[in-house]
């Protein structure tokens, strides 16, 4: 039985999709760290809010260690094809920018809007975001 090859890691080193997973998980890095002035946190529970407050501490670390990951493996595709572990993480990322950038447009609320920064810049990206993460699933049957 032969292995499946993780066909994403050919999206991420060759068809540039690397930037875009950097990206996200910038952008999820800064969501996390700012969270406590997330206008969905604010109108939660406070023992619920400082829960998640904790949870988002934790995360960042992963961020980085993840987003390491990616520049020091880019250039080699074996070393990219190691990342499909982090398949889940990559996902979570994107998700949280593109639904931000849904945010940011559909709501206007200042804290989406400065979250995600240049809304034009943004709104270009949720196609990518979309391809990402249909290709960042793929494997080889």
């Amino acid at each position: 039985m032969t292995e499946k090859i993780w066909l994403g890691a050919i999206f991420l080193k060759d068809e540039g999709g690397y930037e875009i997973v950097l990206k996200s998980l910038e952008h999820y890095r800064k969501r996390l760290r700012t969270i406590a002035q997330s206008p969905e946190l604010k109108d939660s529970a406070a023992m619920f809010a400082s829960v998640l407050n904790q949870q988002a501490m934790k995360t960042v670390p992963k961020i980085d260690e993840v987003v390491e990951k990616i520049k020091n493996s880019i250039n080699d595709i074996q070393a990219v094809r190691s990342l499909s572990d982090e398949i889940p993480f990559f996902e979570k990322a994107l998700m949280c920018y593109e639904s931000d950038i849904d945010k940011a447009q559909n709501t206007g609320h200042e804290y989406f809007v400065n979250l995600v920064g240049d809304l034009a810049v943004a709104k270009n990206d949720v196609e990518i975001i979309k391809t990402a993460l249909k290709k960042i699933k793929e494997f080889s049957e």
